[in-house]
């Protein structure tokens, strides 16, 4: 682990050091990081995420890949690095007065509802199942740091952040897109596990895990939207030596895309979609397809915006699939 990892831990376990009930300790050591991402979206060389992730063997942060399934500010003085700045002062290094790009955390969420779509499917349609022993160098917050969240942990210093799980069960009803009438019949619905998918698209436990991620010694299975089954991302993502799985996957008819969710544009792209592929239900695979397409012909797109514009839109879309979409049918789909 590097210095950098180190010291980033020692300050957010010094903010709340309460572990908390004896009964979290072993809820969270079965309780797996999952890391999601879009594996056919392009980058700058026009290669796909999974391309990446094959060929460099590394999950890269923000801060070098240039894209993201949230907003674009990872770079020197953005927001991101505001935030992780305020979260971790003084971890990570500065040149020249200015921070480094290199050696950033990396984004994910815990899973602790067990969601079979990972704990934060508004990032991407696949995820990482990260290994236990990634969790003893990772930093959580309740919420993502977006909302520069005050209430932050670790696996060995959980307690804030489960008191602050509880509370928001008795003022609302529902945590991590679990509902229950009282904190006392959360924790037990948590405990049971849950088979369904989560639909958790603002409702995660943000994980930022410091000192990198290797895919060979930290990835125990990648979990994908059947829709990818037979793509060449998911090809790609075979020869990372992981489990290849998949959860229920999300899928949703062009014409139930709705205009109150995200704009009145969403429906409009929707039917575009439907109509340009011959798919009348959209999932994660025509998504994809699109987003591809939107990078290398960005003139076929234009009555929609400008390149990032379109993109930005697709991913409006997604986050409908993930709020409505309905699991593929059970003959495509595999446990």
């Amino acid at each position: 682990m590097t210095s950098p990892a180190e010291r980033a831990l020692a300050h957010v376990r010094a903010l709340f050091p309460s572990p908390g009930p004896d009964q979290l300790g072993p809820l969270l050591a079965a309780t797996p990081v999952t890391v999601h991402f879009h594996p056919d979206r392009l980058l700058a060389d026009h290669r796909t995420v999974a391309e990446h992730l094959a060929a460099e063997g590394t999950y890269r942060s923000q801060f070098e890949t240039r894209i993201s399934n949230g907003g674009l500010t990872a770079h020197p003085g953005g927001d991101r690095d505001r935030w992780e700045q305020r979260m971790f002062p003084g971890a990570y290094p500065v040149t020249a007065g200015r921070p480094t790009t290199t050696g950033r955390p990396v984004y994910g969420a815990l899973n602790l509802a067990r969601h079979p779509d990972g704990a934060a499917p508004r990032f991407g349609s696949c995820h990482l199942v990260l290994h236990p022993h990634v969790l003893t160098r990772t930093t959580l917050s309740l919420d993502d740091s977006v909302t520069e969240p005050t209430i932050v942990g670790t696996a060995a210093t959980f307690g804030a952040i489960w008191d602050g799980l509880l509370a928001r069960v008795a003022d609302t009803g529902r945590a991590l897109a679990l509902t229950a009438p009282s904190p006392q019949e959360w924790t037990t619905a948590l405990t049971a596990g849950r088979t369904a998918t989560g639909r958790a698209l603002d409702e995660y436990i943000e994980a930022q895990i410091h000192g990198g991620l290797t895919l060979s010694h930290d990835v125990a299975a990648i979990v994908c939207d059947p829709s990818l089954r037979d793509t060449p991302s998911v090809a790609a993502l075979h020869t990372l030596g992981a489990p290849v799985l998949y959860h229920p996957g999300f899928q949703l008819p062009a014409d139930e895309f709705p205009a109150d969710l995200r704009g009145p544009q969403a429906p409009l792209l929707a039917a575009a979609l439907a109509s340009r592929y011959d798919a009348p239900l959209l999932d994660a695979a025509a998504l994809g397809r699109a987003a591809q397409s939107v990078v290398r012909s960005p003139h076929e797109w234009s009555s929609f915006g400008a390149p990032a514009e379109v993109l930005q839109l697709l991913k409006y879309l997604w986050h409908i699939l993930v709020l409505r979409g309905r699991p593929v049918p059970p003959a495509r789909e595999e446990v």
